[in-house]
């Protein structure tokens, strides 16, 4: 049985951990507020250059573009979204575990996929398992902008404009709520989904004019639509693993609560056996000496 002593150390170090997962907790309470307005403030431009990709690639117009043309898919790319630091919960498990399954049930052998990461957790998760890694991103500020991720995402997409690889999918932690993160899979590239878009309708129907024309411009309107969507799906991310580590020191705090008042409680109980124990001792000698 653990001395009171003992007991008192532990509710002392308990005590010490509850103040380091509270202030976790607020400090990423206070970074989710900030990633999650970055994340929403995005949607408009996102949204609008999708609607201009998808006004000109659906005209009746024919482009021979290689990120529209759809090819024999012998080698696939994965973008992965992981962070740098852990204690979020299950945010980078469910992502890697997603990926890692995926792998496996779609891939024979390391020629038929590669792996861009982002986040030294899911760096150091693939390079373990010695699955190949064509590029790689860490150290992302808590708010990142575009041009922390320029060079990766451009490279990202060449890859594809190079038939390096035949597809490009994007794994990352959605942002549902607060208390809610969903694990999504995207294809980036080709771009072959117009047609189920959910702006097709409205793309059709908008009143743009181009100049010079509308070739030229998607020449250079895809790659830039292709790397917002990396952007986008990488501010997502960012409000999710703030919202992941939240509740992860949330629930730590709440365990920290309970289990200092077992502690307690123990030390109570431990403390009055003590001291009954002493007054037996002490009623028991004066007997004696009778």
């Amino acid at each position: 049985m653990a001395s009171l002593r003992d007991i008192q150390t532990r509710i002392g170090s308990t005590k010490k951990t509850k103040q380091i997962t509270n202030a976790m907790q607020m400090v990423s309470a206070s970074k989710l507020s900030k990633a999650e307005l970055s994340s929403k403030s995005y949607i408009p431009y996102s949204e609008k250059m999708q609607e201009m990709v998808h006004h000109i690639a659906l005209s009746n117009e024919t482009f021979e573009h290689p990120m529209l043309k759809p090819r024999e898919v012998k080698k696939t790319a994965y973008f992965v979204i992981t962070s740098d630091r852990g204690l979020a919960g299950p945010f980078n498990s469910s992502v890697l575990r997603k990926v890692y399954r995926t792998i496996h049930e779609k891939h024979q052998s390391v020629d038929e996929y590669t792996l861009i990461v982002v986040g030294r957790m899911g760096r150091d998760f693939f390079k373990q398992r010695d699955m190949p890694i064509t590029n790689e991103i860490i150290g992302l500020a808590d708010q990142p902008v575009f041009s922390d991720i320029k060079d990766l995402t451009l490279e990202s997409v060449q890859l594809f404009i190079d038939e390096e690889v035949d597809e490009l999918n994007i794994v990352y932690n959605h942002y549902i709520s607060a208390i809610s993160q969903e694990v999504v899979t995207k294809k980036l590239l080709p771009l072959t989904d117009f047609e189920n878009a959910e702006h097709t309708t409205e793309s059709k129907n908008s009143a743009f004019e181009f100049e010079p024309s509308k070739a030229e411009i998607l020449e250079s309107l895809l790659p830039q639509y292709a790397e917002s969507l990396i952007y986008g799906a990488l501010l997502d991310s960012k409000a999710s693993e703030h919202a992941a580590r939240m509740s992860a020191m949330r629930s730590a705090t709440d365990n920290a609560n309970d289990l200092i008042d077992d502690l307690s409680l123990q030390y109570n109980r431990a403390r009055q056996a003590a001291i009954t124990q002493e007054i037996t001792e002490i009623v028991g000698g004066a007997a004696a000496q009778k």
